[in-house]
């Protein structure tokens, strides 16, 4: 292919379709945290949300360009629906970016057409040409997507692909979008385009997959066989439903079986320039991040970032290793950057030591919140003997999970239980103006004491539907971390929090989930896929695109 980039380009949309996790909704400190460390990730593009959604998600991505979008980083890119507002808004956010991408899309199968987008196939034509073209004037770089490409007709879909080529669209993604195909399947409709589209060879082929069948990272590996060279994932593979595609397997799969694709991107099986431009050693830092901030936990048996994914259990499994560790292994731990660090801070370290660390981890505070960081980490080594990496994230990923408009922040916590006492907790809570609030409940056990009576102080109603504890290290000391999930009016709300005290951990990560719950529903959101496609005239006629 003409625009072959020579490798493969990995387009993290972490920021957006991860986001999209229900309960995993990140605030904007999350959000920069998460793409400074994709940029030191290595990423090629960063997808940092759809601007048009809400002027939260606008700002966002605005501010994404503005902090990591320099000449030497990754391309910044949001996402637009075949509409003229979407467009504009999109341009307007990532224009901060030296390198900026407008990413637009329209469905393309036979149900959505009929179903969601309620428009013939010619409409759909005419809507790709015209809404690409109007990108295309506003960015030198346009990425078009077929939504639901894996059960479009592919007739149809090449014709789409070509004039939306013609339009000026620079890459060409083709969505797994229900997680419905098999490898071979999806390796031929990659096959078919590069065959059967006469303008292809001017565009980079992408492909995005959902991971309903488990065969995400498969399809995106057959597709890069057959000429795909951008893969579409997340971090930890979050993401709507099943998630996406998993970013550390797609790239760890191309790294340790170089020799076996090599040949299928023009190369001699032995060479060993990389296939991506990620920097390995940052991928556990950057799972540990987004979970840590999303409140999504990484399942021990998890690829290449869980817990379990370098241990041996199994007594030949250990007797193999000791001998040599490449008749078990065929990942070294380390190119991951799989370490256990014990930073050698203390309760007398200071705020410059204690702040360069955090940034070497990937985390930015700004002052008042590495204050607080501080003097929460001071207490921890007051009551722990050693402090570990992962202390440090627990800390910080509290601090930066803070929204702007915090309606309520934890005071005390005082439980009272044990056999044959009936738990009570005691809660006080300070409000936006200042105000103490306090209130006493009794529950099944001292959590949902708690629970109880932040309710009563909150007044909102909702459902808690998940409640989770992790130890952060290993040890009787070890940091407890808590994730609370809790549903109003049919949404998911996040909170999680790390404490030495697992009771205490729980109030603060159940005030967490309050303050989104309360910030979420003043605001609501669209979602790209599902809200309903506006016409030319939601743009003032001066903006309109050309025709």
């Amino acid at each position: 292919m003409a625009r072959d980039p020579g490798r493969v380009l990995i387009f993290d949309t972490t920021l957006r379709d991860g986001e999209q996790s229900p309960g995993a909704s990140l605030n904007l400190e999350e959000k920069l945290a998460i793409a400074q460390q994709l940029s030191r990730l290595g990423v090629d593009i960063i997808e940092a949300g759809f601007p048009f959604a809400s002027p939260g998600d606008f700002n966002a991505v605005q501010r994404i360009a503005e902090s990591v979008g320099s000449a030497e980083g990754p391309i910044i890119c949001g996402l637009a629906r075949a509409a003229a507002g979407d467009i504009k808004a999109c341009a307007d956010a990532v224009a901060p970016a030296a390198r900026r991408r407008i990413h637009t899309f329209i469905a393309t199968s036979d149900i959505h057409l009929e179903h969601k987008l309620r428009k013939s196939r010619a409409e759909v034509l005419a809507i790709t040409a015209e809404m690409v073209d109007y990108a295309r004037s506003l960015v030198d770089d346009v990425e078009f997507s077929c939504e639901d490409a894996g059960r479009s007709d592919p007739e149809f879909l090449y014709e789409v692909i070509e004039a939306a080529i013609r339009a000026g669209a620079t890459t060409i993604n083709i969505p797994d979008t229900v997680g419905y195909a098999t490898p071979a399947e999806f390796g031929a409709l990659i096959a078919g385009i590069n065959a059967q589209v006469p303008s292809i060879e001017q565009a980079v082929i992408s492909v995005h997959g959902h991971n309903d069948l488990g065969l995400a990272v498969a399809n995106f590996l057959e597709a890069v066989k057959h000429g795909a060279r951008q893969l579409e994932c997340t971090i930890n593979g979050i993401g709507e439903r099943a998630g996406n595609a998993s970013l550390e397997e797609l790239v760890m799969a191309l790294h340790v079986r170089r020799r076996y694709f090599n040949p299928f991107l023009g190369r001699p099986a032995d060479s060993s320039e990389p296939l991506t431009g990620v920097r390995t050693e940052e991928i556990t830092k950057t799972s540990r991040l987004v979970s840590n901030l999303t409140g999504m936990a990484v399942q021990p048996n998890k690829a290449i970032v869980g817990a379990n994914a370098f241990a041996h259990e199994s007594g030949i499994h250990q007797d193999g290793v000791l001998k040599h560790r490449l008749t078990y292994e065929i990942i070294d731990a380390r190119t991951v950057g799989l370490t256990d660090n014990r930073i050698s801070l203390g309760k007398l370290s200071g705020r410059s030591a204690f702040r360069a660390r955090l940034e070497e981890l990937g985390y930015e505070l700004s002052r008042d919140d590495l204050d607080d960081a501080f003097t929460r980490f001071k207490e921890l080594a007051d009551r722990k003997r050693e402090i570990t990496d992962r202390d440090l994230e627990a800390i910080v990923s509290e601090q930066v999970q803070q929204n702007d408009q915090v309606q309520y922040t934890l005071r005390s916590v005082q439980v009272s239980c044990g056999t044959g006492v009936q738990p009570t907790a005691t809660v006080t809570l300070i409000n936006a103006d200042g105000a103490e609030l306090t209130e006493a409940a009794i529950g099944t056990g001292p959590v949902d004491a708690v629970c109880q009576a932040l309710n009563r102080l909150a007044q909102v109603p909702n459902e808690l539907v998940e409640f989770s504890v992790k130890s952060v290290t290993e040890g009787i000391d070890a940091m407890g971390e808590v994730t609370i999930r809790l549903r109003h009016q049919g949404a998911l709300y996040s909170g999680h929090a790390a404490d030495t005290d697992v009771v205490v951990a729980a109030a603060q990560a159940f005030v967490n989930a309050l303050n989104r719950l309360l910030a979420g529903s003043q605001t609501l959101a669209l979602h790209p896929q599902r809200a309903p496609l506006p016409v030319l005239g939601d743009l003032p006629l001066a903006e309109r695109p050309r025709v």
